[in-house]
């Protein structure tokens, strides 16, 4: 730095300025005395620089942050889909993919079971049970073949009675695991839609926060832009 009276050589630009139109390097905000030195390495806060070069530097700082902050943004959007991405699709039909582990016999027992609690097998349970007993108290009345009080009747009912129970119970047991692997399926599918949401929740917060401490960074900039150009008048 050469001094000639009150003009002086800007160390940045080589331009020779007069001291009004100087700034001493200690004035200068850290932030933006960071980037002036990485272009200009032997620069140092002992140095001035000339308020032209400054505003320069003030304007890519500036200019800096806001494309920081899309980049940020960007970063954000990136970092969930790479995250949804990197987990299976977790909700799935649960019903489809248990029908096709059963075998025929458990197949052929829950379709016993969905015909055994219809109207069709109720309905014509009744008939038979009417055919039966008019058959052998009105038409058969002579030779009836289950004379009253029906007791192979009552051996039929018992025997459907025990082949029917367990058939029900393994339906109904297929049914519960079912219901229990959907079960596991919405938990899994909640947890997480829940761990997604804090997740965005926390990037949310750190962007706000961020955002706001670069406001004030702009803003202290701002101001002592607004001071020299005060204190030039």
């Amino acid at each position: 730095m050469k001094k000639n009276g009150k003009m002086v050589t800007c160390p940045v630009c080589g331009q020779v300025k007069s001291v009004n139109e100087t700034v001493p390097g200690e004035l200068v905000r850290q932030p933006i005395a960071d980037a002036i030195r990485k272009k200009y390495p032997d620069w140092t806060s002992d140095n001035i620089i000339c308020i032209t070069d400054l505003n320069r530097f003030r304007d890519e700082y500036i200019q800096d942050i806001i494309e920081h902050e899309k980049g940020d943004l960007s970063t954000l959007e990136q970092q969930v889909l790479t995250s949804l991405k990197k987990n299976q699709i977790l909700s799935r039909n649960i019903n489809k993919e248990f029908r096709q582990k059963l075998t025929f016999r458990e197949r052929l027992s829950d379709k016993i079971a969905d015909f055994a609690g219809s109207w069709t097998f109720i309905i014509g349970f009744i008939v038979i049970l009417l055919a039966w007993i008019t058959m052998n108290s009105i038409v058969l009345l002579k030779r009836p073949f289950d004379p009253y009080p029906f007791i192979l009747l009552n051996l039929v009912l018992s025997s459907l009675a025990a082949f029917q129970a367990p058939v029900i119970l393994m339906s109904q047991n297929r049914q519960e695991s079912r219901d229990r692997l959907q079960s596991e399926n919405d938990y899994k599918i909640n947890l997480k839609a829940e761990f997604e949401i804090r997740n965005l929740h926390e990037k949310l917060d750190h962007l706000l926060k961020y955002q706001w401490q670069r406001l004030l960074e702009i803003q202290r900039i701002q101001t002592e832009m607004m001071q020299e150009i005060i204190q030039k008048k």
